[in-house]
């Protein structure tokens, strides 16, 4: 079987993406990573990783927060 990855980084949610922009700007800035809208060729892969890492664990915790009925209080 054949793997095709030339989707692997589309929106399940179209009407998420706007949102999804403002969440990796707003990591980035909490983390003191550059990143602007555009271009971002300029960061290092460890910068752009811990965008990508740091939202991860946020939805991870907003997720079990969720499933657990418990809330952070944040």
């Amino acid at each position: 079987m054949a793997n095709n990855n030339s989707g692997s980084n589309r929106m399940e949610v179209p009407q998420a993406r706007e949102a999804m922009n403002r969440f990796k700007m707003e990591v980035a800035s909490e983390l003191g990573v550059p990143l602007k809208a555009g271009y971002n060729g300029d960061l290092t892969s460890a910068q752009n990783g811990s965008v990508g890492g740091e939202m991860v664990r946020q939805m991870i915790k907003k997720q079990e927060e969720s499933m657990s009925g418990g809330s952070s209080g944040q």
